[in-house]
């Protein structure tokens, strides 16, 4: 599932980061935190992997 904005890529990556084992859990906030136990390596991946390019900052709520 890709990325629906620079916001959750860059979530995903640091929920990524986590789950790897780069970084600790604990200094996850947000988004970020509920990705990391929420969804698997592979998701998580696949949604850090999006192209940046023409996504929008933050996802409208709608």
């Amino acid at each position: 599932m890709p990325a629906k904005s620079k916001a959750q890529q860059k979530a995903a990556g640091a929920a990524l980061a986590a789950k790897r084992g780069d970084i600790r859990k604990s200094d996850l906030q947000g988004a970020s935190r509920s990705m990391e136990k929420s969804m698997s390596e592979k998701e998580l991946h696949d949604m850090a992997a999006t192209s940046r390019e023409g996504k929008p900052q933050h996802a409208s709520k709608s």
